[in-house]
């Protein structure tokens, strides 16, 4: 079944934290959400806490984030959930491409030992930004799989709802964004832009197609939406957010 979460980085730039995991979960719980995609913890006893305290109030969560690679990896599979995400050393545009997949076979390896997926997040300024070196990466480690960021792919000019239908099998969750361009120019020649609520987007792009291919291979999972910044109340644009894709999968499901 699809899971509908967040990835609330956005949430946390709002408030300058994350102070009251209950109190957030609870929010989003009233809101429709099935959970956040990180549990963080410090410690194994922190770990364990916070997964019975989502079990308790009825959420989830897709992945888990410790003080280090190994044991975010081993927590993670303690907790029997399925990917991490990629955290190699360097990973921005200035290192070696094959050296970074060099470094991610290594990690898959080691993830692979313990029945966890280790997988890239395409994004801007990042060594796997556009659609080319996505799918060159994916060629390279061909055990990893990805979080799928559609905003920053269709940012770099790809096509997100190719990338689902050629590679749903090895999607491990979904990120959707849809992106506000401002209008104003950065100095290296991108166009100045934010991330906003779905269905708010102007750069051409809607995350309605990708939802619609989603639902047509099949695929299952955690969708989760992340917006980067907020402009309002973060709880009223995911509000917004959920009820776009909603709406999507009702018009598909009829």
């Amino acid at each position: 079944m699809i899971k509908f979460g967040v990835a609330d980085y956005g949430m946390n730039v709002w408030d300058g934290g994350l102070y009251d995991i209950e109190e957030r979960l609870l929010e989003l719980k009233k809101l429709g959400y099935n959970g956040t995609e990180r549990l963080e913890a410090v410690s194994p006893s922190d770990a364990l806490y916070k997964a019975a305290l989502y079990r308790k109030i009825g959420m989830d969560f897709s992945t888990c984030r410790g003080p280090s690679v190994q044991v975010s990896t081993e927590w993670t599979a303690a907790l029997g959930k399925s990917y991490v995400w990629f955290s190699v050393g360097q990973s921005d545009r200035a290192v070696d491409f094959k050296v970074f997949c060099r470094r991610c076979n290594a990690m898959v390896k080691s993830c692979s030992r313990w029945g966890v997926v280790a997988a890239i997040h395409n994004h801007m300024g990042q060594r796997v930004e556009n659609q080319k070196e996505l799918e060159d990466f994916l060629k390279a480690c061909p055990d990893a799989g990805i979080v799928f960021d559609t905003g920053h792919l269709s940012m770099a000019g790809g096509d997100p709802i190719e990338i689902v239908k050629k590679y749903y099998r090895r999607i491990s969750a979904m990120h959707l964004k849809d992106v506000f361009l401002t209008g104003a120019m950065r100095p290296d020649g991108v166009g100045e832009y934010r991330f906003c609520e779905l269905g708010a987007g102007n750069n051409g792009f809607s995350n309605a197609g990708v939802v619609e291919m989603l639902l047509k291979v099949g695929w299952k999972g955690w969708i989760h939406i992340e917006h980067d910044s907020h402009l309002r109340d973060p709880l009223i644009d995911l509000k917004t957010s959920l009820k776009f894709i909603k709406n999507i999968i009702g018009k598909e499901n009829k």
